[in-house]
């Protein structure tokens, strides 16, 4: 680890304005982290990726030093990889590339080498090369033409420093065939960037993912140091993402297939028995006590809840609130409950509602998704992890009511 200097230190003192809204944004980015990871519990950004060896070439900066031992000294370093699509888009789509680098150990590298033991984790995204492109992430179908940055900077002895690197020459066909060489380069936030050293990539005889965890907050080149704005708007989110997935309500969490679709699916044990469930199910004026998001029940079907009934309520917060309603389309009493839940203009949502009979329990489950309207539209995985936060909701509330003995 690298000791902090005395400026370092008060720089994570003196907070002020600037530092109590890193802190919010941090924050801010740490919860949409730990919302990702619902649906994706392992990676829940760059959740596919390429291992990649080689070794890092550092030229050294003799004539205008960065300030940084570990670029200004000349040297050779193995080098551990990664390369993967951020949001995970279709490779047809444009997406926010990602070159995670890990420098294990330097040979003939001087004073500002790596010792054996050490290890350097620089991360770097697509972004434009000038100012103030270089400071805003871009989305890219490939890597052809494209240019990485660490978009934040470094803190050394001369000052901040930024690192890129732009591509030399591929391999034919994918990056899995063949060498990926690329230029390392360094710059002052608005300064102009000098080269210093080649990184050559390629992958294994075995290509595929790395189980390595990369973290550019505590494994930093020597001579290097973070700015306190930096850790505060990345530290909480690097820690959401690399921590455990939390454990589903009930039991863990699974995604069920409703027809071709893969749907997202939530589960709970209930101290209930199924009929007790089944009651809060089967009074339709109970519906906006237990569903999140239902404000108001206007009218109900005399039929419900049999096949074809309908359910007539309001979505929203009032006073903004929306008049529709949904339709039972498969019911089977103390068993299953299929809907098509209405909320345009936002549009539709198919929703089944399981109930597993253990005795004096039940295992609820709820699976849903879109198939109608803008709701539709949003990405999957962003989908999912909304839908799943909402409907454990859902479950505890039902539960409750259940409990109580409501419908009764």
């Amino acid at each position: 680890m690298t000791h902090l200097t005395t400026d370092q230190t008060a720089d994570d003192g003196a907070r002020g304005p600037g530092g109590a809204v890193t802190d919010v944004a941090g924050q801010s980015f740490a919860g949409l982290f730990r919302l990702l990871k619902v649906v994706r519990p392992d990676r829940p950004i760059h959740p596919k990726g390429l291992s990649l060896t080689g070794e890092l070439t550092r030229t050294g900066n003799p004539i205008e030093p960065s300030g940084l031992d570990w670029l200004d000294s000349p040297g050779t370093d193995t080098v551990e990889a990664r390369f993967s699509r951020s949001v995970g888009l279709p490779q047809a789509l444009p997406d926010i590339l990602g070159l995670a680098v890990r420098a294990r150990h330097s040979a003939g590298g001087g004073p500002g080498g790596l010792p054996d033991s050490a290890s350097a984790d620089v991360l770097f995204a697509s972004t434009g090369w000038r100012v103030p492109g270089r400071f805003f992430l871009q989305p890219r179908l490939d890597v052809d033409g494209a240019t990485m940055t660490t978009l934040m900077p470094y803190r050394g002895r001369k000052g901040p420093v930024l690192l890129g690197l732009r591509t030399i020459s591929l391999p034919p066909g994918s990056l899995s065939s063949g060498e990926w060489v690329l230029g390392l380069f360094w710059a002052r936030p608005l300064g102009r960037w000098r080269q210093c050293g080649e990184l050559r990539l390629h992958a294994g005889t075995r290509p595929g993912d790395t189980g390595l965890r990369f973290n550019p907050l505590e494994n930093v080149p020597p001579g290097a140091q973070t700015y306190a704005w930096t850790r505060r708007l990345r530290e909480h989110s690097y820690r959401a993402a690399q921590r455990k997935a939390p454990a589903a309500v009930g039991r863990p969490r699974t995604r069920l297939r409703y027809g071709r679709k893969t749907m997202s699916t939530v589960s709970q044990l209930f101290n209930s028995p199924a009929a007790d469930v089944w009651r809060v199910l089967s009074d339709g004026w109970l519906y906006s006590g237990w569903v999140v998001g239902a404000s108001r029940i206007r009218a109900v079907d005399d039929a419900w809840p049999r096949t074809g009934a309908r359910l007539h309520h309001s979505v929203g917060a009032w006073p903004f609130v929306i008049n529709d309603s949904s339709k039972v389309v498969n019911s089977e009493p103390s068993r299953l409950l299929e809907l098509v839940a209405r909320g345009w203009p936002m549009g539709e949502a198919k929703v089944v509602i399981t109930l597993e009979d253990r005795g004096a329990q039940c295992q609820v489950t709820i699976v849903e998704d879109a198939i109608k309207g803008p709701g539709k539209l949003m990405p999957k995985f962003l989908r999912d992890a909304m839908i799943g936060v909402r409907n454990r909701e859902t479950l505890r509330r039902l539960e409750l009511m259940a409990a109580g003995g409501a419908g009764r």
